[in-house]
């Protein structure tokens, strides 16, 4: 085995957080992946203020509590997790390691972390499935007929993957102009495959003042009825990913969603949008305390992890970092990544004073 073929397997040993990996996964990704991989859309402002608001807010910790009892796992939609914390859907996997996406699950299912596998995985969802996940779920992009929608539903269904959450904030790609100035392109060895045995929609006429993308893109981007319809059709627990209006929270609720993913895509679809930490709350209000709501966009401590359970988050979702440890160390890295911020946010827990979830509130912290 070459020396690079080690250093594969080999966590080095200054990656001792979630930045960690980023930095070293820069070095070994090419400039036009990297790119892609760390970019926002446009001049990156949201992506920015994903990162700012969480900085902004500061933690109020308490004395003397009482951890014989310390606990750190949660219910979610009848499933139990050891720590709040899950893996973001995250596309073409297989960009930055040979196996992709089966090695993130691998190493999720090593330290009992739930999943969110993407529609455009560059695995098949059964493969995935395969991997001993103890929860895993599955991200559905409307495709432009509902019989192929379906049809991954099915799938999903049949091999044992116990709720779906469907992207609703990306009907068109955002501009990403760091990933453009690249030059990136994907590969021809990494697909989505899981689409690859659907036709493709004959593309659709359009008048000479017609726009490609209002008129285009637009008019197969999922609409209420869509969402009704896919309610409708599978046993499957429905998550709604993108929210950041309270209004669309409780019409989703009210609709027969079964919880909510405040999202603003990682900061990669529209410039400035909220960061999704500082529109929590004000969903949180909109749903009531009951209802599910998890977050993504930012997680990078686990004193984020802390904070977002204090604004009202019952779990939250981690991204880009499962892509920098997946390319520096395959499986193990995808662990020890997770394995850190689970040591980081007892570690929050413990020096907030807050023995379980349940004494995170927003009396923990605060905000400017």
């Amino acid at each position: 085995m070459s020396n690079q073929q080690n250093e594969q397997f080999c966590i080095p040993r200054d990656v001792v957080s979630l930045g960690d990996y980023e930095r070293v996964a820069s070095t070994r990704l090419t400039h036009a992946c990297k790119e892609h991989i760390a970019a926002g859309v446009g001049d990156e402002l949201t992506l920015q203020r994903n990162r700012e608001d969480f900085d902004r807010i500061r933690i109020q910790p308490r004395l003397l509590r009482n951890f014989a009892q310390a606990n750190t796992s949660c219910e979610l939609l009848g499933s139990r997790l050891r720590h709040p914390i899950m893996l973001a859907p995250v596309a073409y996997q297989k960009l930055v390691h040979v196996d992709g996406e089966l090695a993130t699950a691998a190493g999720a299912a090593a330290v009992d972390c739930g999943m969110i596998v993407s529609t455009l995985a560059s695995a098949s969802l059964e493969d995935i499935a395969n991997q001993g996940l103890s929860l895993l779920w599955f991200q559905v992009y409307f495709q432009p007929e509902r019989a192929a929608t379906l049809a991954l539903v099915r799938r999903a269904e049949r091999a044992g993957y116990t709720a779906l959450v469907v992207t609703l904030d990306a009907p068109v790609s955002g501009l990403r102009n760091r990933a453009q100035r690249a030059g990136f392109e994907l590969p021809e060895h990494v697909t989505a495959v899981n689409l690859e045995h659907f036709s493709r929609p004959p593309q659709r006429a359009l008048d000479s003042n017609d726009s490609v993308v209002l008129h285009g893109f637009m008019a197969d981007a999922p609409t209420m009825a869509d969402l009704t319809w896919l309610l409708a059709e599978t046993r499957l627990p429905v998550l709604v990913k993108g929210v950041l209006n309270p209004l669309d929270a409780l019409e989703l609720k009210n609709l027969g969603c079964a919880g909510v993913v405040v999202s603003n895509h990682g900061g990669r679809t529209l410039d400035g949008l909220p960061s999704t930490i500082s529109a929590l709350a004000a969903v949180r209000a909109a749903v009531g305390d009951e209802y599910p709501v998890l977050l993504d966009s930012g997680i990078r401590r686990g004193t984020d992890v802390l904070k977002a359970l204090a604004l009202g988050a019952n779990c939250v979702l981690v991204g880009r970092p499962q892509l920098y440890a997946l390319a520096v160390a395959g499986a193990l890295g995808v662990a020890h990544m997770l394995r850190l911020l689970h040591t980081e946010f007892e570690t929050a827990m413990a020096l907030s004073g807050c023995p379980s979830l349940a004494d995170i509130t927003k009396d923990c912290i605060l905000a400017d």
